[in-house]
């Protein structure tokens, strides 16, 4: 599979009207591969011992998860893009290192946007979850569906009152709280 261009963007106060966070991405996914929306309810998990099946692999479950609407690959768990009740958004973009990219199975970085999007309720907390859940269980495996495409990520977490770049390779990453404006990789990894 050959990269095209997959872009997420959001525009803060005071460059927008009325205060308002918009957030957007598009998706560069396969052109036959099937992306739907879905919505996940809020709910409790009262069976703590339970595992949560992800893509690939099995992680621990949290005593709660908030509701969300995801946008995915109907092959995976996790999703490209999503926004949770508490108006948290996050979107993901593939990115090349210096790092190998590993094929092992683990976390797929779209495992990793619906795990921040269920468990956090603010866009900080959403890039601790995902920094959390990277450096205990990884990332790797398969981006798709039919033939072999593996990538690192670069995220961007908003919610309404400010936004921030996660950029990833292997358990190596970066944050940077959004100032201003910027349209490429932030960081040297």
């Amino acid at each position: 599979m050959e990269p095209y261009s997959c872009d997420t963007f959001v525009a803060l106060p005071p460059a927008t009207v009325g205060n308002r966070v918009i957030f957007g991405k598009n998706s560069d996914r396969l052109f036959d591969e099937v992306q739907e929306v879905i919505y996940c309810p809020a709910a409790v998990h009262n069976d703590l011992g339970k595992r949560l099946k992800c893509t690939y692999i099995e992680i621990d479950q949290v005593p709660e998860t908030y509701a969300v609407v995801l946008s995915r690959p109907a092959w995976l768990w996790g999703a490209e893009m999503g926004a949770n009740e508490h108006g948290v958004c996050i979107g993901n973009e593939a990115v090349w290192g210096r790092e190998n990219v590993s094929k092992e199975e683990a976390l797929l970085g779209m495992d990793l946007v619906r795990l921040g999007l269920e468990r956090a309720d603010t866009a900080e907390k959403a890039l601790d979850v995902i920094v959390d859940l990277l450096e205990k269980y990884g990332q790797g495996g398969n981006c798709a569906e039919g033939e072999e495409f593996s990538y690192y990520n670069s995220f961007l977490i908003a919610d309404r009152n400010e936004a921030w770049i996660l950029e990833t390779s292997g358990k190596y990453w970066a944050a940077e709280k959004v100032q201003g404006m910027n349209n490429c990789l932030q960081f040297d990894l």
